[in-house]
């Protein structure tokens, strides 16, 4: 029972254990960090595991020489990217379903609500934004296969929402990441990442509403 708690706990902190586990498993890590993204933005039950501190301490270490950037942004692109559109399957498929019932076991209705609202909000973009945006990005493509928006286009917003998040996070950790200032203030950086991308949208939301009121 302890190991079993041990492994959940470096499963979900990996980006705290990430050296360890680069030194023990060499090449492999490649492959956990392609499940954790995956899982991450594909089943919609692991909203809590890691994602940008994850992103953003892999390309620390690939900044230190222990990793390949070029795998790293490969691979976790392809991962984001998958991972939503099976997330998306998902909704479409279960999501009328689990729309039906009160309550769920497995899934976190209030979570599905707060999705909701921000598609209200932002439409179709809400899958780029989502991205920068923990919880939410779990369930923006769950409740994309719920409602009426097809799949073309769906995938339209996840290929640049998911190649956005990996750049941004894989890149600022492999720039910035071992700079004392930057390592001691990371939830500060993730905040001011969440910021400057959610910007764009939140202008043309005000401006959306001034031409309904103009109009």
């Amino acid at each position: 029972m302890e190991h079993l708690t041990q492994f959940i706990n470096i499963f979900l902190h990996l980006d705290k254990y990430l050296s360890e586990i680069i030194q023990n498993y060499g090449y492999v890590t490649y492959i956990i960090l392609f499940i954790i993204i995956f899982c991450e933005t594909g089943l919609v039950v692991l909203p809590f595991l890691p994602g940008d501190s994850l992103l953003f301490a892999a390309g620390t270490f690939a900044a230190k020489g222990d990793m390949s950037l070029w795998i790293l942004y490969v691979i976790l692109c392809v991962a984001a990217v998958l991972g939503d559109s099976v997330n998306y399957e998902i909704g479409r498929f279960l999501g009328p379903k689990i729309a039906k019932q009160e309550k769920t076991r497995f899934l976190n209705k209030e979570h599905v609500e707060r999705t909701h609202k921000f598609y209200e909000k932002y439409g179709a973009k809400t899958i780029i934004i989502a991205r920068f945006i923990p919880i939410i990005r779990t369930f923006a493509p769950f409740v994309a296969g719920i409602g009426d928006m097809g799949y073309k286009k769906f995938l339209h917003y996840n290929v640049i929402g998911g190649v956005s998040w990996i750049s941004i996070c894989l890149f600022g950790g492999y720039l910035f990441g071992n700079i004392e200032i930057v390592k001691h203030n990371f939830t500060v950086v993730i905040v001011g990442i969440v910021i400057v991308s959610i910007i764009p949208a939140v202008v043309e939301y005000i401006r959306h509403k001034y031409y309904l009121k103009a109009g």
